[in-house]
């Protein structure tokens, strides 16, 4: 074990977090850019039916890989040989369930989303979110499964730039860009990047080797992946969902335009939680209670953040309005409603890789699902009634459902494990 963590000091550590947070923060800020040009260009409506297909495809797209990503970081952080045939299974993988995934979505789209929305807009988002994004991820984890934290930033970030240079040679050509034109310029750096993404890791890393064999291997576990993210991102994205259908697209670009500035809030958290992610597996060999003590660890800075995060975004609510345009003055009540999120998914996101790493996927995996469960009957309840303000609540409630649940969980199985209190120490020593 001590060999395992012999190069990740507290020194390793804080190395990684920062090339992590350096693409984060180039990542925040090139999404602002970006989101404020598209937010600005088409208005409130015409966003609020953006917003509403890519919260759509978000729900499929963690099945378009299947958890292979995450298969690379479990297998290849222990076993660095092991790496091209993972490699190869996960381009295999994503690019034959992407493909199946984006017929199904397509043909879903017109009985979920108002006629209103061209289906053209869903298949461009679709194909970019559901194949060419997916292979990027799955590229990054290749380097994170290495521990190359450098590159996994860059590719991290390396949709954003593109995206921006894109729309901003489309609002030079043009002065009212249509959603289909933001359509193209979307699926346009996910191509680009994905090309990018992929020769990179060929190149650096190594070749991919598939064996038919090895496309039904481990399916079930990284189902069990897959449906954790697909479940997660159900939590964070059905509520925008169901608003361009229960209630209007108007609603649902305000909401959208304010929760989009919660998730640039909670960045920096996500850069400390992909430089952990493959040392949680590390240190589960030797147990839950070695899991959990890291994540506590960990949690007792990033609460501080979350916190902070949440008073700077309460406090500069009334900001909104004036980056985004006048079709938004209701974002500043939207916003604040929101401002607790990121200190809630600060409490629940560590605990869940503790978790994850201690190998109790299943059950991160059954109480994510039983909170999205809840959340989508939340939804369905409140926004009708109250249209974003219901989708809110049904947020900070599932949110803070789900950070009881995972803590709870750890204090069981911790209790039920006790032999793992020696691991814990030994972890503490080289942690």
């Amino acid at each position: 074990m001590r060999r395992v963590l012999g190069s990740w000091s507290g020194a390793g550590l804080a190395k990684s977090t920062f090339w992590v947070a350096v693409g984060q923060v180039a990542r925040a800020g090139l999404q602002a850019v970006y989101f404020v040009l598209i937010a600005r260009s088409l208005g409130a409506g015409e966003f609020g039916a953006y917003v509403g297909v890519l919260a759509l495809v978000a729900i499929a797209a963690p099945f378009a890989s299947l958890g292979s990503g995450s298969l690379i970081v479990k297998h290849v952080s222990r076993d660095h040989a092991s790496f091209p045939r993972h490699w190869g299974k996960a381009l295999a993988t994503t690019l034959l369930t992407g493909g199946v995934l984006l017929l199904l979505v397509t043909a879903g789209a017109r009985l979920w989303l108002p006629a209103t929305v061209p289906l053209l807009l869903v298949v461009l988002i679709g194909s970019a979110d559901l194949l060419f994004v997916r292979l990027v991820d799955v590229s990054a984890m290749a380097y994170q499964a290495h521990h190359r934290m450098g590159r996994t930033a860059l590719l991290q970030l390396l949709l954003s730039p593109l995206r921006v240079a894109a729309a901003l040679v489309l609002l030079a050509a043009t002065t009212s860009p249509t959603l289909v034109q933001w359509g193209v310029v979307y699926l346009g750096g996910a191509v680009i990047g994905s090309i990018i993404a992929v020769v990179l890791v060929i190149r650096e890393l190594g070749r991919p080797v598939l064996h038919a064999a090895d496309l039904t291997a481990e399916v079930g576990e990284g189902t069990l992946f897959a449906a954790t993210l697909a479940a997660q991102t159900t939590t964070n994205d059905i509520d925008k969902a169901l608003l361009a259908r229960l209630s209007s697209l108007h609603a649902t670009g305000v909401y959208g335009a304010a929760y989009r500035l919660v998730d640039i809030a909670f960045l920096p958290v996500g850069a400390v939680l992909t430089a952990t992610y493959p040392r949680f597996f590390a240190r589960g060999v030797d147990g839950v209670r070695a899991t959990a003590h890291y994540a506590r660890r960990l949690l007792a800075v990033a609460t501080c953040y979350g916190l902070a995060a949440g008073l700077a975004l309460y406090l500069l609510a009334p900001l909104a309005p004036l980056v985004l345009g006048d079709e938004y003055p209701e974002t500043v009540a939207a916003v604040r409603w929101l401002a607790v999120l990121p200190l809630l998914k600060v409490i629940h996101y560590f605990g869940a890789d503790a978790l994850t790493g201690a190998g109790f996927q299943g059950i991160r995996t059954a109480l994510l699902v039983g909170v999205a469960g809840i959340n989508v009957l939340l939804n369905l309840w409140l926004i009708p009634l109250y249209s974003w303000r219901g989708a809110a609540t049904a947020s900070i409630l599932s949110d803070g459902l789900f950070g009881v649940a995972i803590w709870s969980a750890l204090w069981y199985l911790g209790r039920s494990n006790p032999g793992t209190h020696r691991a814990e120490t030994a972890a503490a020593k080289v942690g």
